[in-house]
């Protein structure tokens, strides 16, 4: 089960990034996170803004609605994620 939280707006969840990939994707469910490959390199936050365009896709929000909260520099990341609730992002995994 994916690690996250209702908070007020919206949810916190726990993702797990995969920088320097072949492809960009939601690979899914791993361990208590979402993983998320993305094919740039973690420089001056070029991985960080492609995370946040491909996991807004996935999730079909707009890129504003999701901000990093925790884990700039981490592959291990807290994200947050407005006008969703956890029913809608556990009928996407």
């Amino acid at each position: 089960m994916v690690k996250t939280r209702e908070v007020e707006g919206g949810i916190v969840v726990s993702v797990k990034i995969q920088p320097n990939s072949s492809k960009d994707r939601v690979i899914g469910e791993y361990a208590d996170r979402i993983k998320i490959a993305v094919t740039v390199a973690p420089e001056k936050g070029k991985a960080n803004k492609a995370v946040i365009k491909l996991f807004a896709k996935w999730l079909g929000v707009k890129s504003s609605d999701i901000q990093i909260i925790s884990g700039e520099k981490s592959r291990d990341k807290e994200v947050f994620v407005r006008n969703i609730t956890e029913d809608d992002l556990y009928r996407l995994i």
